[in-house]
């Protein structure tokens, strides 16, 4: 497990472009906190870091936003709205399951029992006026991504 104390959020972009350097297709993520915790300002210094230049919004209402970069893709599912997690299904998470795409998930509870396992679960919580960071693997690959943060 590793914990950070992040100050600010283009601290909390860092952290999320330290993550894209080691992030592979086929990773998956889980992203926990409560609302404004930092969850998509992480996503958006991973997509960036990445190549990403575009805008990076919460899919709070979509649910789901898709990116490709170079010959990979990502996807970042934000499932706050999420009515029942067999709706998943007909959202097409099934499909992005191929190992091709790496998946970015904001509240994972709410898919619980139609998600694929986390590699990595990274929980984000208020800490004064920054926001403290627990990354936890939870798979040999996750352990992989973690190594050397």
């Amino acid at each position: 497990m590793l914990k950070y104390n992040l100050d600010s959020a283009p601290a909390t972009e860092a952290l999320g472009a330290r993550l894209a350097v080691r992030l592979r297709p086929g990773n998956i993520l889980y992203l926990s906190g409560d609302l404004g915790a930092g969850k998509t300002t992480l996503v958006r210094g991973l997509l960036h870091a990445l190549g990403h230049r575009g805008t990076v919004k919460s899919p709070t209402y979509t649910l789901v936003e898709p990116y490709q970069i170079g010959d990979w893709r990502l996807f970042h599912w934000d499932l706050y709205r999420l009515a029942d997690p067999e709706e998943l299904d007909f959202l097409g998470l099934r499909d992005q399951l191929d190992g091709q795409a790496a998946l970015l998930i904001e509240w994972p509870e709410r898919g619980q029992g139609e998600l694929p396992a986390a590699d990595v679960e990274i929980a984000l919580s208020y800490a004064g006026e920054g926001r403290a960071c627990r990354l936890i693997a939870l798979s040999s690959v996750g352990q992989a991504l973690l190594a050397d943060l």
